[in-house]
């Protein structure tokens, strides 16, 4: 009778002060319940909201009742939560864990309560709210390991761990042409990557700022012999013994623009020895620059440098440069710049461009252009508003202005000779009415050029007349998959930022993944077009596209929740390409992503394939031109001016109060494909929220719900993949058979670099390099280039 004795020493002042807040929970629920109904959306909030305003107002007057109430309100709760969400446990934190944990404290001041009613108490009360308290400990300590991880083991080959005859050095951004970001190098392996220690850092001196669309480190390095060449975000390139880290030279062309500072990699060419290919014009320099490092800068030019000395090949162009503005016509500050590694193709150098997002019809051109890489003279320009041209531009000195663009990194196929470009949509993003017939042929397609002479030889278009910002953001990836008869097809893999994967023949364009033509909604916008249908890719998989319900909404607390499933209900949601209009409409998935710019990874002795993905919506709306007053820019997020146009466009993350996004997690994930098979071996979250939390609070917990990433990923013939491209300060390590994590490195600040690898010529070490400068949304910053090997042998 006296083992409740210590929880009735609570003092009943406890209880009233509960039951405010428990009061104050039922409010907010039923204001924001009746809000929801009003909307067509779940009821469960309003009969919630009374039943804590019940329980509180009589914890508030030390009535035990209100404990008893709370209890069966907790109790339909959970069968609520069942009921919405099934068994998915960030599903069900968001709904239960607050609500339990105030459980966990009416329990407590229950024996008071009853005491003070001079009634006994019986010993379930205490043991039913130990046991809440302990399921509530068990759920917290859950959010500690990995939720939503699949793995189909029958989708995950052998893993063949003898290295290739021969292994390249890292020549291009993804480490060859083909986009594979793949190496056969197999020093490092699972039997010993726990072993990896830091073998030397590099700082850089160019430390991007954090403010907006400004400077960020996106770079991964490239390795020729003994040298690692590393491009700042102000474009100078740093030469480092690929041993020691100690820096050899460095070259600054001293670029200047108002945004986008970034450089996301360099090319290189080297000249065969005895080779004739170099022009007489360029044969006085062949003695310095038989191997030249190939730089594009943000304030639009084209360098190219000696890769042993660092100086500037006097006969490339005009005292080692070339104008990328040239034939451009108006180019305004911040308009045209080049965010992306250079293309060496053959004796080529092929060059996209970004061009300025929503701010007006009339902006520079998106055309694609190949110099000689000796000379720097053009060989021949891509033109989509006008393929007749090829070089030098029209009698007025330009090309075609705002067609579609190539703003990432392009492939090369040497044996067929073909270039191969991710285009980008005609600006603006949100409106086309103004678009031309050439516009909507290559916008967000993949489109192949003959190296020879810039000639399509075949496109395919992964969304009619874009909307969306779907531009294909990602390196192509080239690689031979089976062809069921005991062959092999020339595929090319191109992702997306709409969650799909289309596998296409490289050699032909017709797709070798089934995609078909599914109608979609369109839109109602006055002086816009619409396309009927667009294309899916059925025969791959879909990462992160499901439909969202207002079920899928989500929070840290059921009240963030709430806020999200209103605001859902707000929407228009019509499913994939959802149109933008004068109402606010729901994009999902967002163009961020989606995937991104860093493409996949590709084990190429076994098959496998990794993409890493991120996963917010974002919420849209034209605004009438007249609606607004003032001037307006361009932005990915916010308002855009869109001048030209009838409207303004306005968009931004679908996202809580507290900075969360309103769909469940994961928010991120590192996804492994059969490419034989083409199904899922396994998927699992990436990235904590260590660095990070609501209102940008880092929370300094190790939770691994699975972040949002961009960045580039490493795969190794030693059946490894490394990836740093999440919101933690941390390069990992994973069993490409598995998903699990086998090593981590912690970093000084994120990193949005892609890891590549190289073994020493030297010493026969290999190592694992990352640039690392600071992740998306974090406020850290640095400018580290970082090298991890294994301990030298003794």
């Amino acid at each position: 009778m006296n083992k409740s004795k210590g929880l009735s020493a609570v003092p009943i002042w406890l209880a009233r002060a509960l039951g405010v807040l428990v009061a104050l929970m039922g409010a907010g629920l039923l204001w924001g319940g009746i809000t929801l109904a009003a909307l067509g959306g779940s009821v469960y909030f309003i009969a919630m909201g009374v039943a804590l305003l019940v329980a509180g107002a009589l914890l508030v007057a030390a009535q035990p009742l209100g404990v008893k109430v709370y209890a069966v309100a907790l109790v339909g709760t959970a069968a609520w939560s069942l009921y919405d969400t099934g068994f998915d446990y960030w599903g069900l934190i968001s709904r239960l864990l607050t609500f339990a944990g105030v459980g966990v404290l009416a329990g407590a001041v229950y024996p008071a309560l009853k005491r003070r009613k001079g009634a006994p108490v019986s010993r379930k009360a205490p043991l039913a709210t130990a046991l809440l308290a302990v399921a509530v400990a068990f759920a917290v300590a859950s959010m500690f390991t990995r939720h939503g991880v699949t793995l189909d083991a029958a989708q995950v080959p052998g893993t063949a761990t003898a290295a290739d005859a021969h292994v390249a050095d890292w020549t291009a951004w993804a480490g060859t042409p083909a986009g594979t970001h793949y190496s056969a190098h197999t020093a490092i392996n699972k039997q010993n990557v726990r072993d990896l220690q830091l073998a030397w850092t590099f700082r850089t001196g160019d430390i991007p700022k954090s403010n907006g669309f400004g400077a960020e480190d996106q770079d991964t390095p490239l390795q020729i012999g003994h040298t690692l060449y590393v491009c700042t975000p102000h474009n100078e390139v740093i030469a480092l013994d690929a041993d020691t880290g100690e820096q050899r030279w460095r070259f600054d062309p001293r670029s200047v623009a108002p945004n986008w500072q970034r450089c996301r990699g360099l090319g290189f060419h080297e000249d065969a020895i005895g080779s004739a290919s170099a022009t007489p014009a360029a044969s006085a320099t062949m003695g310095e620059c038989r191997r030249r490092i190939i730089e594009t800068t943000i304030d639009a030019r084209l360098i190219a440098l000696d890769a042993e000395s660092g100086k500037r090949c006097i006969g490339f162009g005009t005292n080692g440069e070339v104008n990328l503005r040239e034939g451009l016509g108006l180019v305004k500050p911040g308009f045209y710049t080049i965010t992306s590694a250079p293309l060496v193709a053959g004796d080529l150098v092929v060059i996209g461009g970004r061009v300025a997002d929503n701010i007006e019809t009339d902006e520079p051109t998106g055309a694609v252009r190949a110099f000689d890489v000796h000379t720097g003279a053009m060989t021949w320009a891509w033109n989509p508003g006008d393929e007749d041209v090829k070089a030098p531009p029209r009698p007025d000195g330009t090309y075609t202005r705002a067609t579609p663009n190539v703003w990432t990194a392009m492939a090369y196929d040497p044996k067929l000779n073909l270039v191969y470009l991710p285009t980008g949509n005609t600006t603006p993003d949100q409106w086309g009415g103004e678009r031309t017939p050439a516009d909507d042929k290559y916008s967000s397609s993949v489109v192949a050029l003959d190296a020879a002479t810039g000639k399509v030889r075949w496109h395919f278009q992964t969304t009619h007349h874009d909307l969306w910002d779907y531009d294909l953001p990602a390196q192509p990836a080239l690689v031979d998959v089976p062809d069921g008869r005991g062959g092999t097809l020339p595929a090319l893999v191109q992702v997306t930022k709409q969650g799909q994967i289309f596998m296409l023949n490289r050699a032909t364009g017709e797709p070798i993944a089934d995609v078909v033509e599914k109608p979609v909604a369109v839109g109602h916008a006055k002086g816009e077009r619409y396309s009927p249908t667009q294309p899916f890719s059925v025969g791959m998989p879909m990462i992160g596209t499901q439909h969202l319900t207002e079920s899928s909404m989500w929070g840290a607390t059921p009240f963030d929740q709430l806020y999200c499933r209103i605001q859902f209900r707000k929407m228009r949601y019509e499913g994939p390409f959802t149109a933008p209009g004068e109402d606010i409409s729901l994009q999902w998935p967002g163009s961020l992503g989606g995937m991104n710019w860093g493409g996949v990874s590709i084990d190429e002795a076994n098959g496998l394939m990794f993409v890493n993905d991120m996963r917010i919506g974002l919420w849209t709306r034209l605004i009438p031109r007249d609606a607004v007053k003032g001037s307006g820019g361009g932005v990915e997020m916010g308002l855009a001016s869109m001048y030209g146009t009838p409207y303004w466009s306005d968009r931004n993350r679908f996202m809580s109060p507290a900075g969360i996004p309103c769909q469940e997690p994961p928010f991120g994930t590192m996804t492994a494909i059969n490419l034989a098979t083409r199904k899922i071996a396994w998927q699992v979250p990436v990235g904590t929220v260590r660095d990070t939390g609501p209102m940008g609070v880092k929370l300094h917990l190790p939770m691994p719900i699975g972040m949002p990433t961009l960045g580039a990923s490493l795969a190794t013939r030693s059946g490894l993949v490394f990836f740093a491209g999440t919101q933690d300060y941390y390069l990992r390590a994973f069993d490409e058979s598995t998903g699990k994590e086998v090593w981590k490195a912690r970093l000084p600040v994120g990193s949005q670099g892609g890891p590549m690898t190289y073994v020493s010529p030297k010493t026969g070490r290999q190592y694992i390099v990352l640039t690392v400068g600071g992740a998306r949304q974090s406020p850290d910053r640095g400018d580290y280039v970082m090298a991890w090997a294994l301990p030298k042998a003794k």
